[in-house]
């Protein structure tokens, strides 16, 4: 009866997750892996899940998720509804609205130009002319908008990244854009034997996270975190997780 008493005693003393701060993050929901695995409304893997539910763990609170489109993610943040956004650049937030903090740099998003394999000879996206091309909806791409603009390229627009990939596969069209982590993933799990191929850089940015700054949140004690885990190679051995074993080809500049 004391054994019981004192279990319960225990339990009820302990703080459950409820009871903890929360972080709140957005996740776009035309990200795929290996950045994120989104089942049932809610991420379980990929680099930028391990990286939140760590700066979570690191912060002593607990990780709360929104999936949104792209386009609603600032205004959400603009709003109190999102504390941390992570792979972001200053470059793509024009205009931005509102008091927050970068973090350093953490990652780097690179775009390449990708084709099949029986297209794949060094060619830029300059070089192309009155076609169109897989993309992203939602997504900036700050060296192909002249492009855009004068209709030399025309967006061919999918929901998400692999999405992209598997039109170009289907050859819907002949080039898409697509970064390098989400085509090494591509080709490492499509198991066809024809995989895409890189021919091109088209940008590499540094991205990393943006904080709220709110006195409710410890947003210093954050980007310390932040800075830990890129110091301390944390995040280095997040990526690799997810990495394949090849080599990128060589490839053009933009």
């Amino acid at each position: 009866m004391r054994l019981l008493i004192f279990s319960i005693l225990l339990w009820a003393s302990t703080p459950s997750l409820a009871d903890q701060p929360s972080l709140r993050f957005s996740l776009a929901d035309s990200w795929s892996m290996p950045l994120v695995n989104v089942r049932d409304g809610q991420p379980n893997a990929g680099i930028l899940f391990d990286i939140m539910q760590s700066l979570s763990e690191h912060m002593g609170r607990t990780a709360i998720y929104h999936v949104l489109p792209r386009n609603r993610i600032q205004g959400a943040m603009e709003r109190g509804e999102i504390d941390v956004r992570c792979y972001v650049s200053p470059d793509w937030l024009g205009g931005l609205s509102g008091d927050y903090t970068w973090s350093l740099p953490l990652l780097i998003q690179r775009d390449l130009l990708v084709t099949t394999a029986r297209n794949a000879f060094p060619i830029t996206a300059a070089q192309l002319h009155r076609q169109p091309i897989g993309t992203v909806l939602g997504y900036f791409y700050p060296k192909l908008q002249p492009l855009f603009d004068s209709q030399q390229l025309i967006r061919e627009d999918a929901r998400g990244q692999d999405q992209v990939l598997l039109k170009l596969k289907a050859r819907r069209y002949f080039y898409a854009v697509s970064s390098q982590w989400a085509l090494d993933w591509f080709n490492q799990n499509d198991g066809a034997g024809d995989p895409m191929q890189a021919v091109a850089v088209i940008n590499e940015e540094p991205v990393g996270c943006i904080a709220r700054n709110d006195l409710d949140l410890p947003v210093q004690g954050i980007m310390r975190a932040l800075l830990r885990m890129k110091m301390s190679g944390e995040i280095d051995r997040i990526i690799e997780r997810y990495r394949t074993s090849s080599a990128p080809p060589a490839l053009m500049a933009p």
